[in-house]
């Protein structure tokens, strides 16, 4: 099992299409999961097709590492729990739940060896294979169509149990900008206040609210440090102008 997620394991029982079983590698490794098992899949060199290789876009490692097995026991060799997914509620079997009321609580669990059992595209999961599993996954969908493509199926089960274990961390991108500060803003105003009064525009005898709404425009708009800089810039143009004209006239 993978170094990122030791204990997580996804199971593709009867798979029909190479490029699902592509896309469904790289549906796991974008959520940091690698182990990858096959239940006898339609296509014996499923894993070295091109269609798959083309799919799997940049989760070549993962097909690599990737086992096909002849049963459903194989692939769940040293698992402890096990959650089959299935469109529907069946009759009999394990209890039905949604992948994000259920998934916290396993991941709760400390110890736990998790596997995620997919059925085919053309049949899903047979209800023996069904039976085997601790829990039913049913992903919700809309009332009268919930038919899911088995590898967007992957990626919903990959990315709520990352979700659950935790996420990952979103990186602040490089040059990210910096928010304005109180005290920026503030100077902002003061200086705006200065130079609508050399325009004109201000009369400080008279001002009525016009900061005060200026204030919460800029309070609304939330702007960073550098759009305080250009603000400023613009009202130093305007006092320089007005300082002009009086020395012109």
């Amino acid at each position: 099992m993978t170094a990122a997620t030791p204990d997580t394991r996804f199971v593709l029982v009867h798979p029909s299409h190479p490029g699902n079983v592509g896309a469904a590698a790289r549906a796991i490794k974008v959520m940091g999961f690698g182990d990858l098992v096959l239940v006898q899949p339609r296509f014996d060199d499923v894993l070295m097709r091109e269609e798959t290789v083309a799919m799997a876009s940049g989760a070549a490692d993962v097909l690599v590492r990737a086992r096909v097995v002849a049963t459903l026991a194989d692939a769940l060799d040293g698992v402890t729990h096990a959650c089959a997914t299935a469109m529907t509620p069946r009759d009999f079997g394990p209890p039905t739940r949604a992948p994000r009321a259920y998934l916290p609580r396993l991941a709760a669990a400390r110890g736990e060896r998790v596997a995620f059992v997919f059925g085919g595209e053309r049949f899903g999961l047979a209800n023996d294979d069904v039976w085997r599993c601790h829990v039913c996954l049913s992903i919700p969908t809309a009332p009268g169509y919930g038919s899911l493509n088995l590898a967007q199926a992957v990626q919903l089960v990959a990315y709520e149990w990352r979700q659950a274990l935790g996420g990952f961390e979103v990186a602040s991108p490089a040059g990210e900008p910096v928010a304005a500060d109180a005290k920026s803003v503030q100077q902002l105003l003061d200086h705006w206040r200065h130079a609508l009064v050399d325009l004109g525009f201000l009369d400080p005898a008279a001002p009525k609210k016009l900061m005060p709404r200026l204030n919460r425009l800029l309070i609304r708009a939330r702007p960073t440090l550098e759009d305080v800089h250009i603000l400023r810039g613009i009202a130093r143009a305007i006092e320089q102008l007005a300082r002009r004209g009086r020395r012109e006239g």
